[in-house]
């Protein structure tokens, strides 16, 4: 082997290995991460549930608002229902549905899951409420963008969507921005056990294989130098 390509394999085995170690370090910092949410939310689910007005104190001060526990009370507009794109053993669609406050704002609440052909409320008279309605769920902050690039784009103008863009969810139900309560809440499981929406589908439980991908990316890092090491060694030329 000459001088050239040796130098160019350990070149290729070094820049793998390294590349292979960064792998396994980001698994290690979205461990970390994946911890910190799930212990937030297992603490946030064990709290007292709160009026909406002190959810919104804390977020108005800069708090992170996410999975804390709130009741409020209003008058649902099942004329504005607004769908999410949505997976409950099958695909369907999660009901966003404007709820009139008394101070005359709405809040946009994730009612629940429905199947695919019961996403028109014809469907199932039984799931539109009269009257002032007591709700009690989880606040969900406003994603500040679109999660990736292979996300669908939203279709306000069919009230069918798959990110939660508040903008473009008040523009579909033709509400004013500042009208709007600025998070989403999701109700809780129904009171009435196989009624439509389906409530309380929040994912409140995360898949956490961190460690296992870690150790991988390592493994693999360290197969690379052994295997590296031992074709260079293994190709030496007598001097």
């Amino acid at each position: 082997m000459s001088r050239f390509s040796r130098l160019l394999l350990i070149a290729c085995v070094l820049g793998a290995t390294a590349v292979l170690c960064a792998l396994g370090i980001w698994q290690l910092q979205r461990l970390g991460q994946k911890e910190a949410l799930i212990a937030k939310v297992e603490q946030r689910l064990k709290s007292t549930q709160m009026p909406l007005a002190e959810a919104e104190a804390l977020l108005a001060k800069g708090e992170d608002i996410e999975y804390l526990p709130v009741r409020v009370s209003g008058r649902f507009d099942h004329s504005l229902e607004m769908f999410f794109f949505a997976t409950l053993k099958t695909s369907g669609w999660n009901v966003y549905t404007p709820l009139r406050l008394d101070d005359g704002r709405v809040l946009l609440v994730n009612r629940g899951f429905v199947p695919m052909d019961r996403r028109d409320a014809a469907t199932r008279p039984d799931s539109v409420p009269d009257g002032v309605q007591e709700i009690s769920g989880l606040a969900r902050q406003v994603p500040a963008q679109k999660p990736n690039s292979f996300t669908p784009q939203n279709e306000p103008q069919n009230r069918t969507f798959f990110w939660k863009s508040m903008g473009e969810m008040a523009v579909a139900a033709g509400l004013e921005p500042d009208a709007l309560v600025p998070f989403f809440v999701d109700a809780g499981p129904s009171a009435v056990a196989g009624s439509l929406p389906v409530g309380g589908t929040t994912i409140i439980q995360f898949p956490n294989s961190h460690l296992q991908y870690a150790f991988t990316w390592f493994g693999l890092a360290a197969a690379c130098l052994g295997v590296g090491g031992f074709f260079l060694f293994s190709r030496r030329t007598p001097a």
